[in-house]
């Protein structure tokens, strides 16, 4: 039978003391502030049927889920349309002044709201609720958690409630380790919870790298 709940899930600080914008690049893993917030998000929700979990095939993703693996003795299943978009600006420490002043970059930021350095916002949300649909189709009931990005988990969330699409990145509500919990009634999703259950350890964390 299908799932009863899916939870988007982010994942933890990781660790990056050079500031660099790391989207798809291998090795970032979390920092040991990002241990403690994934296990705090996977024992905020030890009281929960959870019977199938999923990750993105970034290592940030990977370590986020091992809490949940062991917290409900289930294997990390990876899921790859669940990445983090790519984006041309990968690998340095982020837009500036002086790369705004360079007409090499301007081709990349002519369209913000598409956007034009990076993977389209359409196909990201596009991408993330196929994958929500066919994780939820396969759930022998109970939950589904599936530990993303917050690009990714916002485009979802988007898509689902009915917005625009295009926005300002500094406004996304999908802090670091946060749950956004959906439900799908005849084929229509919606969505029924946000919770911060690391709330208490975001004042001491770093949240950059992505877009």
């Amino acid at each position: 039978m299908p799932a009863d709940r899916l939870h988007l899930v982010r994942h933890g600080e990781v660790f990056n003391p050079d500031r660099i914008l790391y989207g798809r690049l291998d090795g970032y893993h979390l920092s040991d502030l990002g241990h403690r917030m994934a296990a705090a998000a996977a024992e905020s929700m030890a009281d929960r049927p959870v019977t199938a979990l999923y990750a993105s095939p970034l290592l940030r993703a990977q370590e986020s889920a091992a809490p949940w693996a062991q917290q409900f003795t289930l294997p990390i299943a990876t899921e790859e349309r669940i990445i983090e978009p790519t984006n041309k600006f990968e690998g340095t420490r982020g837009v500036n002044a002086r790369m705004m002043a360079n007409p090499k970059y301007w081709g990349w930021i002519y369209n913000p709201s598409l956007p034009s350095w990076g993977e389209p916002f359409v196909q990201i949300a596009t991408r993330v609720v196929a994958a929500m649909d066919d994780a939820w189709e396969k759930a022998d009931g109970g939950e589904v958690v599936m530990v993303s990005h917050q690009s990714p988990i916002w485009m979802a969330t988007r898509r689902i409630n009915g917005l625009r699409l295009p926005h300002d990145p500094r406004r996304r509500r999908c802090s670091l380790s946060s749950i956004t919990s959906f439900e799908r009634t005849d084929g229509v999703w919606r969505e029924v919870a946000y919770q911060d259950p690391a709330s208490d350890l975001l004042a001491q964390s770093i949240d950059l790298g992505a877009v």
